[in-house]
């Protein structure tokens, strides 16, 4: 009996040596995931706060984005009111260019018509006794020499 005894108290003792490393076995893993939950939750931690970070960065520039959006339309629109005035400005050139060709036609014809009769008037008052030339041709109705040349311009000069 006596071995067995022995036999007894040598496995209790290891049973003892057992437990022992099972309690320090579980404190050390119940360390090891106190550990791992305190690291997870400061990755947590870090994780939230670089998704508020870019979450704010985000924010911030929809913001950025909305002031520049609102000063491009500003600008589209004074741009297009400019446009809009010059276009007005062109149509009125346009018709004025248009009258001042058609003036400069009528005022031609006028000129070339006077210039073609000019011969027969000067003929007919050389001939007649009663009507004395001034010297200052310039001023005498009939004579329209200084038109002698056509005024030219085309419609195109101004556009």
């Amino acid at each position: 009996m006596a071995s067995s005894s022995g036999t007894s108290s040598g496995s209790s003792s290891i049973i003892h040596q057992n437990s022992g490393s099972e309690e320090d076995l579980t404190a050390l893993m119940d360390q090891r995931k106190r550990k791992r939950m305190i690291s997870n939750r400061e990755s947590a931690r870090r994780s939230r706060m670089r998704k508020q970070k870019h979450l704010d960065d985000l924010t911030g520039q929809i913001s950025q984005l909305k002031k520049d959006n609102e000063q491009i339309n500003t600008s589209l629109n004074i741009t297009s009111q400019h446009y809009m005035n010059v276009e007005a400005e062109n149509s009125v050139l346009r018709a004025q260019a248009d009258e001042l060709s058609n003036r400069l036609q009528s005022l031609n014809e006028i000129a070339s018509f006077l210039n073609a009769n000019n011969g027969g008037v000067h003929a007919a008052a050389a001939d007649s006794s009663c009507f004395t030339e001034p010297h200052d041709s310039f001023f005498n109705p009939l004579n329209l020499s200084y038109l002698n040349q056509p005024i030219t311009a085309s419609a195109e000069m101004f556009y």
